[in-house]
């Protein structure tokens, strides 16, 4: 121990007790203050700092219970030893209520006692020192990370609002035909995205998407997706471009358009070109669950077939695209599958089982299948849920 760091006030009005106390520490290495009352070491106490404090009880002019209590309250949370020649118990408990870390008698016969209990106070507060720094760093660093957290949650925030402004403003309506949308997000950013627009004058393409994980990397991919749709749709008209109306073509670009980021994400989609004049529809099923569910004509409500591998697996995946002609009426609903972790049911095929039966009675709106299924009650959802409804004559 490097004694010549520490400081030590004595505090007793019997001058030979302050100087032989004083010698003897200045001969151990230590730096040694004297004050003969307590106002007077209350002061030194102020000014100089002390490591630790000898202090005696039975004082005039302030007794050492009353500077006890005052360095009981400072914030240095300075250790105090008690030196007193009356040895009475009361005068020991009160003085260790008061926060006296030792309390000896004197004259102390073995000057090694007093060594021992300086050393054992030095080293106790030592530790309350590194305690306290550990705590403020602890403090500091909770409140940077609070403060991190909170601009995490604004940008994310933002995000979420770009996100939602990237899907349709509104149900479409052409002719009998409808398609609308909800999306039930369980983080700010989803993994779950859904579009639709018209391709020149007999065309409405649509797809649902849902994006391994969460968040901003998740969010990304539907920022992809978005671009992709768009960037074919353009090329219909200014190019004469038909991959849009093709999903296979469309699954294949958005495959090697996802691989080509590296950013270790797949997606599972379910892409489509409806018909309008014909009322017939091309899609692919791209790894997608649950398959999308028509309801109308003699055979109710059933699921669509399709077997593809997920976007952004394989680099030499191939996708088969299936065609079948719409009931006049029908409702064709698309979920992601958050909606299967909702469901009650042992197994996925159970779950899908109760999904099918939800949706039987022919349900014609959104609102009518978001309360059929309960989604409106679900409060956080363990993974984001998106609904897509289309629908011709359904009301």
């Amino acid at each position: 121990m490097d004694r010549e760091a520490h400081r030590l006030l004595v505090i007793d009005d019997e001058a030979f007790v302050r100087d032989s106390l004083a010698a003897y520490l200045e001969d151990s290495g230590y730096i040694v203050d004297e004050a003969s009352d307590g106002r007077q070491g209350l002061e030194m106490f102020e000014r100089n700092q002390p490591d630790v404090v000898l202090l005696d009880l039975k004082m005039p002019n302030m007794d050492g219970l009353a500077v006890l209590q005052v360095l009981g309250n400072h914030p240095s949370d300075v250790p105090v030893i008690v030196i007193s020649g009356a040895g009475v118990m009361s005068d020991v408990v009160e003085a260790l209520r008061y926060g006296a870390s030792d309390y000896l008698i004197k004259p102390i016969a073995d000057m090694a006692v007093l060594e021992h209990s300086i050393a054992r106070c030095l080293e106790q507060g030592r530790l309350r020192r590194e305690n306290q720094r550990y705590r403020q760093q602890l403090e500091d660093a909770n409140r940077e990370l609070q403060q991190s957290l909170s601009l995490l949650q604004q940008d994310q925030q933002a995000g979420r609002h770009v996100q939602m402004r990237m899907l349709p403003a509104r149900p479409l309506n052409i002719g009998d035909y409808r398609l609308s949308h909800r999306i039930f997000p369980s983080l700010y950013l989803s993994g779950d995205f859904v579009d639709y627009f018209t391709v020149g004058d007999r065309h409405v393409v649509f797809f649902i998407a849902d994006v391994s994980g969460h968040g901003a990397s998740s969010a990304f991919v539907t920022v992809l997706l978005k671009n992709l749709f768009a960037r074919k749709r353009s090329d219909f008209g200014h190019r004469q471009d038909r991959s849009v109306l093709a999903p296979t073509a469309m699954l294949e670009q958005a495959n090697r358009e996802l691989l080509a980021t590296e950013i270790g994400k797949h997606v599972t989609l379910c892409v489509a070109a409806l018909d309008i004049v014909d009322n017939s529809l091309c899609y692919s099923v791209a790894g997608h669950l649950p398959a999308p569910v028509l309801c109308g004509g003699e055979e109710g409500c059933r699921y669509l077939k399709g077997d593809n591998p997920p976007v952004g697996l394989f680099e030499d995946a191939s996708y088969t695209e299936e065609r079948l002609q719409l009931p006049d009426r029908f409702t064709m609903t698309l979920f992601s599958d958050g909606v299967l972790e909702v469901l009650a049911g042992d197994g996925l095929l159970a779950k899908e089982e109760r999904l099918l039966a939800a949706l039987s009675p022919g349900f014609n709106g959104m609102d009518a299948v978001v309360d059929a299924l309960g989604l409106q009650r679900v409060a956080e959802a363990p993974d984001d849920i998106a609904v897509l409804l289309v629908s011709k004559g359904a009301g």
